[in-house]
């Protein structure tokens, strides 16, 4: 799956779908998107990806406690 750094605005591909929609992983693996040459992957904190679109990740990706009340 593609997303965007909301740092740097740079496209990254997301190895594993797993990791990236369970709630209790902080960070995923995955490589930016660069050219023709293929990227060495990398640990990227959840919190610094939105979807290409820029909107925010769903709640229930990011936050073990999005069925709790707000806080």
């Amino acid at each position: 799956m593609f997303l965007k750094n909301r740092k740097n605005g740079k496209m990254i591909d997301v190895n594993a779908m797993s990791d990236l929609t369970n709630l209790y992983h902080e960070k995923v693996s995955g490589q930016y998107q660069a050219g023709e040459e293929v990227q060495y992957p990398e640990e990227f904190n959840k919190s610094d990806l939105v979807f290409l679109s820029g909107e925010e990740l769903p709640r229930c990706w990011t936050d073990p406690h999005y069925r709790s009340a707000k806080r």
